[in-house]
């Protein structure tokens, strides 16, 4: 597997430093490392989204206990953050508990602010997808339309640029939902909603997410050309930029669409490189 750029960054500027860590959590180099240290909550939980988006796990880990232990709006989002690892390895059970957890911290805040509400949705947007991971399709269906009802007012104050993240994770486990139902029409419909959402916000994960989702829902149309052709750039795209999370999901996908061995082998090698990143999958993967 390609290694991305792993240019150091060693910056004394605490600005600087703060650009790096977006840039890597959502921006253009999400495969950098290392990654500079954090100072504060803030940073700490940049840092460790950047990291899981690396599959190292174990990093990011004990990056959000440091998140977890600053209380308020930032335990919130680190338990989210904690809540999608434990998702991204197939333990939507326990990812529950930490999501209930940040919902029930961001509801306490009780204000206005954006960045709770943001907090908020990151919560109930992870409630749903551990409910669909669990086949509880009519509490995901509740809890995304909660999310959107509060994201539909507060963008009547503020505008629709203040939550697009939020906005593209909906639209991910919206896709996911309708595919689980066996509608692919409307799969698609979420899928390159997200897609045009992440072409706008900068973050080349969110990108390749947003595609891998689209590939997913394109596996209903009678010609599996176009599923496969996507999975094959997600899966490149996700090589070069080290998001070996999305590497080995995109492997799966092309392993169910019969693409080839080299599919079920970069599929063993990244589940590898997850398990001595920290990765411990609830269900071990075929090899």
């Amino acid at each position: 597997m390609a290694s991305p750029d792993r240019r150091s960054h060693t910056t004394s500027s605490t600005s600087d430093r703060h650009a790096v860590l977006v840039a890597a959590a959502f921006g253009p180099t999400p495969g950098l490392h290392p990654l500079p240290a954090a100072h504060g909550p803030e940073q700490s939980w940049l840092r460790a989204v950047a990291l899981g988006g690396q599959g190292r796990y174990a990093a990011a880990r004990a990056e959000l206990a440091r998140v977890r232990r600053s209380g308020g709006v930032w335990s919130s989002s680190g338990a989210s953050t904690e809540a999608s690892l434990l998702r991204q390895l197939g333990g939507h059970r326990v990812a529950s508990v930490s999501d209930g957890r940040a919902l029930a911290e961001a509801s306490a805040l009780r204000t206005g602010s954006e960045r709770v509400l943001g907090a908020w949705c990151d919560a109930a947007t992870g409630l749903a997808a551990d409910a669909l991971g669990r086949g509880r399709l009519a509490v995901c269906g509740s809890l995304l339309d909660r999310c959107a009802s509060a994201l539909d007012a507060a963008e009547a104050e503020v505008g629709e640029r203040a939550f697009v993240r939020q906005r593209i994770r909906l639209s991910w486990v919206g896709a996911e939902s309708a595919l689980a139902a066996g509608d692919f029409t409307r799969a698609r419909s979420h899928a390159d909603r997200a897609v045009e959402l992440a072409d706008g916000f900068g973050s080349i994960r969110h990108e390749v997410k947003s595609d891998l989702v689209r590939a997913a829902s394109l596996t209903g149309l009678p010609d599996r050309g176009p599923a496969t052709n996507l999975a094959a750039d997600v899966l490149a795209r996700a090589q070069e930029h080290g998001l070996i999370p999305l590497q080995w999901a995109a492997a799966m996908l092309l392993d169910g669409l019969g693409a080839g061995d080299d599919a079920g082998r970069i599929r063993d090698l990244c589940a590898t490189t997850i398990g001595r990143r920290g990765g411990r999958f609830v269900t071990p993967p075929a090899c």
